[in-house]
This record gives C-alpha cells, sequence and structure tokens, in this order.
C-alpha cells in the first residue's frame, strides 16, 4: 500500500481543499492517545478493500469510509463512530463533485462499523465491515490485542477482560465473521482461531 498522503490524494483528488482535509485526517489518525487505531490501521483496512473490490458497488465511497471510520477516536464505542460519521458529512461536503455526492453514503457506512452488521445485500457496507475486520486474522493479532488493551488503559482490568469477553464471544457466535466470500475465503477459518484464543485468555483461571 502506498504512503497515506498518495493514496488520499488518488482518491480526493488534489485541490487545496482536499488536502486540507487529507492533512486533518492524517492528524487525527496520528494522536498520541491511540495505539491500535493509528495510521497503521488505517492503511491496513485500506489494503484489505482490495482483494473485496469486486464485490463492492462503489469503492470510492468504501475507501473514504475507511479514512473517516475512526477519525474520532476516544475509546467510547458507538460515540467514536456517530462523531466520525458526522466528521465524513461535514468534510466531504466541502469538497463539492461526487465525493460531496457521497458525504451520506460514507456517513452510513462509517456509522456500520459500530457493530458491524451490515443489512444483506448491502455490498458496500459488507465489504467495509470486513476489511475493517481483517485484523482478526493477521499474523500480528496477538500485538492488536495489546493495543487494543492500551486504548483502554482507563478501564479497570477486571472490567476490561469482562467486556472483552463478551465482545469476543459475540463474534464467535456470528455464523460468519465477514459477510464476502473473498474474505470468508481468506480469513475466517484463521480469525476464528485467534479469537477463540484470545477468548480462553481472558476466561481462564488466574
Amino acid at each position: 500500500m502506498r504512503d497515506l498522503p498518495a493514496a488520499w490524494r488518488a482518491l480526493a483528488g488534489d485541490s487545496a481543499a482536499s488536502q486540507a482535509v487529507g492533512a486533518e485526517l492524517a492528524a487525527r489518525w496520528a494522536e498520541p492517545h491511540r495505539r491500535y487505531h493509528t495510521p497503521a490501521h488505517l492503511r491496513a483496512v485500506l489494503a484489505a478493500t482490495e482483494p473485496l473490490a469486486g464485490h463492492a458497488r462503489d469503492l470510492v465511497a468504501v475507501r473514504l469510509a475507511a479514512w473517516f471510520h475512526d477519525a474520532v477516536y476516544e475509546g467510547r464505542p458507538g460515540w467514536d463512530e456517530e462523531r466520525s460519521a458526522q466528521l465524513a458529512s461535514s468534510r466531504l461536503a466541502r469538497l463539492g463533485g461526487g465525493l460531496a455526492r457521497r458525504a451520506g453514503e460514507v456517513a452510513r457506512l462509517v456509522r456500520l462499523t459500530a457493530g458491524h452488521g451490515p443489512e444483506p445485500g448491502d455490498r458496500d457496507g459488507e465489504v467495509l465491515c470486513d476489511a475493517d475486520l481483517a485484523v482478526l486474522a493477521s499474523p500480528g493479532y496477538d500485538a492488536y490485542a495489546r493495543a487494543v488493551r492500551e486504548e483502554y488503559r482507563h478501564v479497570p482490568e477486571e472490567a476490561f477482560r469482562t467486556g472483552r469477553a463478551c465482545v469476543l464471544a459475540g463474534l464467535l457466535a456470528m455464523p460468519a465473521l465477514y459477510r464476502t466470500a473473498p474474505a470468508r475465503e481468506m480469513w475466517e477459518k484463521t480469525a476464528r482461531a485467534n479469537v477463540r484464543a484470545e477468548l480462553a485468555a481472558l476466561t481462564a483461571p488466574r
């Protein structure tokens, strides 16, 4: 995946307004309190859309939503996604043309990442959510899990373990972690093994 400034220019153009939005997004993703929701995560999500591109109806909207989906991040599930969606609506409206016309759809896609539950047939939502969850199948899963814990360092250990275990159990209860056929083929088996291992570690007697 090429560097993020180049990726943004390829997606949103190089007008002064676009460059200003790109600079703001880059600054947000680089905030010092972040440990997992960093530029590395953004690059990973953008890269994960590539093998799923054929499933999308509007790949530009999906990629824009990837840029905005954690642009606001304070470790407040639901609130972060809503604020990120509002940011997408505001900033894209300033850019005019096809970017402005996609503002509502991009905001909708961003909101989906709160629960990763697109409706059947929502092809763009499926691509974005699958790309966001690609990390579950990553060889670096253990580092991802540690980074998530660091982002919730304000939460006491027992409360974190209980909450995180609930999230992981919910993932495993889903018929499939991924909605697109390519993602299921590439990532489902490994992702489930990783999530099961983390859940077992969180719930093991200490």
